[in-house]
């Protein structure tokens, strides 16, 4: 069996970690962009997951709990995945180290980038386009 390749898994989890962290904010701007939801609407949906006073609600934590929850698996699974191959311990503990500090870095510098970018889409074009919905 071949050993798992550190790029793919890294990429593969980090990237699932943090879809599954900033889907409250990307989702929306997806599917306005697709014409598929108004401005309302997509306000409205990003605001389930957040507080009054725009900090973090009860839907935007399980998010990102779920995201820790996907990265560990990937790490989880990338030692499990590897321990079945015929490597020396010492390497094996040192790519499960690699993996889990890639996942983390990766799924991190998604998340605040997709973050950066939604907000900043939300402030271009959905707000302005729930104020002209709200005027009607």
């Amino acid at each position: 069996m071949k050993t798992p390749s550190i790029y793919k898994w890294t990429l593969k989890y980090g990237l699932m970690s943090a879809m599954a962290a900033i889907v409250c904010c990307v989702a929306p701007a997806v599917l306005f962009m697709l014409g598929l939801m108004g401005g309302v609407v997509a306000i409205s949906f990003a605001d389930f997951f957040y507080q009054a006073d725009g900090s973090l609600g009860t839907g935007a934590i399980v998010l990102r709990v779920v995201a820790i929850g996907i990265g560990a698996y990937g790490i989880y699974r990338y030692k499990t995945t590897q321990d079945q191959c015929s490597i020396d311990p010492k390497r094996k503990r040192l790519n499960t180290i690699i993996v889990g500090a890639l996942i983390i870095i990766v799924g991190v510098l998604l998340f605040i980038g997709l973050e950066k970018f939604s907000a900043w889409y939300f402030d271009a074009y959905i707000v302005p386009q729930q104020q002209i919905e709200l005027s009607k």
